[in-house]
């Protein structure tokens, strides 16, 4: 898929769990992708493990979080030191609505939603990256934020909504990494692949009443939900993006989107 000339695209990633930095399938898969797409000047991250309202910015240079539990101790030792950010979200900040006050926080460095899937696709760590916190669920607020976010892309700002597709980790009976995945993650991702495909925001936006596999594939909504930033960074909603990733990972769908 190519965009408009010399604008970015948005992307919506699967960004998995720490142990995804030594899974060679699907980390080749975004190093892949990501040599595929025109270098960003900058990085905009809105991801599932950051929700604040009004909307909160990152602090640039600011430690990493490390917002998970239960996985080998290496992976608190990692370090993500990108340039320094601090223009661009003032950039950011003065996009947002007067109505709508932005948040600076001071000390918030990027979480895992953030840091794991950039370490594989931009490894060099040499473009800045901001984060941006998931200020709420409601798919047209997104819809209408990720459509503020829009001109960004055509500075060579690479936006992306990093979460999962199916997230029913309380429903999982199986966590190895090629684990078949159960029937609610199977008939959401297959659901959502289809209205993808077809451009179907109104359908993806229904997803509590319309989805298969709900509430299992999404107890909680906050890996669906930055998909609609992306929807509304994207020229046209309406036209169908490129599902660049499928399948599954410890059963839940990696399926990724990248949008003209």
């Amino acid at each position: 898929m190519t965009a408009p000339q010399g604008r970015m695209p948005a992307l919506y990633i699967g960004h998995g769990a720490p142990p995804l930095l030594d899974d060679p399938t699907w980390s080749g898969e975004l190093a892949s992708w990501a040599r595929d797409l025109p270098r960003p000047k900058a990085i905009l991250v809105v991801s599932a493990h950051w929700e604040s309202a009004p909307v909160a910015l990152s602090a640039s240079g600011a430690e990493l979080v490390y917002d998970f539990g239960g996985f080998d101790p290496k992976y608190y030792l990692e370090t993500y030191r990108t340039p320094d950010a601090t223009a661009f979200a003032q950039q950011v900040a003065a996009m947002m609505p007067d109505n709508e006050p932005v948040h600076q926080h001071t000390s918030r460095g990027l979480d895992h939603g953030a840091w794991v899937p950039l370490k594989i696709m931009y490894p060099d760590a040499d473009v800045p990256v901001l984060q941006m916190s998931l200020p709420t669920h409601d798919p047209e607020r997104l819809l209408r934020l990720g459509e503020r976010l829009r001109p960004l892309r055509d500075e060579g700002v690479l936006i992306i909504g990093s979460g999962f597709l199916t997230h029913g980790l309380p429903f999982l009976t199986e966590f190895r990494l090629d684990a078949e995945a159960p029937q609610w993650s199977a008939e959401f991702d297959a659901w959502a692949g289809e209205a993808l495909a077809r451009g179907d925001v109104d359908e993806l936006a229904a997803y509590r009443s319309k989805a298969p596999g709900m509430p299992y594939a999404h107890p909680t909504v906050e890996h669906y939900s930055p998909l609609f930033v992306t929807l509304g960074a994207a020229t046209d909603p309406a036209v169908p993006g490129e599902q660049v990733i499928d399948g599954f990972w410890i059963g839940l769908s990696k399926r990724s989107l990248q949008v003209a």
